[in-house]
């Protein structure tokens, strides 16, 4: 008897989540729009640069989100979705997080960028860990990190070991972004049941959300290190 399991269909793979699954789209919508957001952020908030400097470094990651975009346009319309109307029904729960995380300094504006990216990055790579390899390549290339941020460590690590005031007050707003990025995360799930499906179909699903939420407060605390604002 032969006991060698068959291969995998085109499209079933080994992840368990069928290649078509109506998640994926949902998911490359939620993050083109993602990535339109991030555009339109990081070019106003270059404003804020007290220097040239800063503002052609915003103005590079801005460039690379559009970047981004355009890669999950092309996913999606190679997967016959039209980008625009896919992405728009989660524009108010992007919008409300960034409506309630608007920076109101350059050195909060630098914190939101490399700390709240960050977290919508986590939230999607745990999710993309458990999809089918050509999905996953997706988003883990528009999520991949461009190299821009690096500027923004030194800029924070040198304001907050000059002033324990910026030190303090930057702390606060790094734990406000986290708790606002897992409310809308949540918000997010639970209105929209096509991915909820996708992550329950993926790797052991909402069972191990409570602990996926605890792995991004970890590496949230990670970066607080990083940043001097532990």
């Amino acid at each position: 008897m032969n006991s060698t399991p068959p291969a995998p269909s085109p499209e079933q793979t080994t992840s368990g989540v069928s290649t078509d699954h109506p998640g994926v789209n949902e998911l490359f919508a939620l993050l083109a729009y993602g990535e339109v957001a991030a555009f339109y952020r990081l070019t106003e908030e270059a404003r804020m640069a007290p220097n040239l400097r800063g503002r052609i470094n915003m103005a590079s990651m801005a460039a690379a989100e559009m970047n981004h975009y355009e890669m999950l346009r092309d996913a999606l319309e190679r997967r016959g979705v039209d980008v625009v109307p896919a992405m728009t029904k989660y524009a108010s729960a992007l919008e409300n997080y960034h409506r309630l995380t608007t920076p109101s300094t350059w050195l909060e504006a630098l914190v939101k960028t490399y700390v709240g990216d960050a977290l919508a990055a986590d939230f999607y790579l745990e999710i993309a860990d458990s999809l089918p390899d050509e999905i996953a390549d997706v988003v883990r290339s528009v999520l991949a990190e461009t190299g821009h941020s690096q500027f923004v460590v030194a800029e924070v690590q040198a304001a907050v070991t000059a002033s324990d005031k910026q030190r303090h007050r930057l702390a606060l707003w790094s734990r406000r972004l986290l708790g606002e990025a897992i409310t809308q995360a949540q918000y997010v799930l639970a209105d929209h049941d096509e991915l909820v499906d996708l992550v329950m179909s993926s790797g052991e699903g909402l069972t191990q959300m409570t602990e996926f939420f605890d792995r991004l407060q970890h590496t949230h605390s990670t970066r607080m290190h990083e940043l001097g604002l532990a």
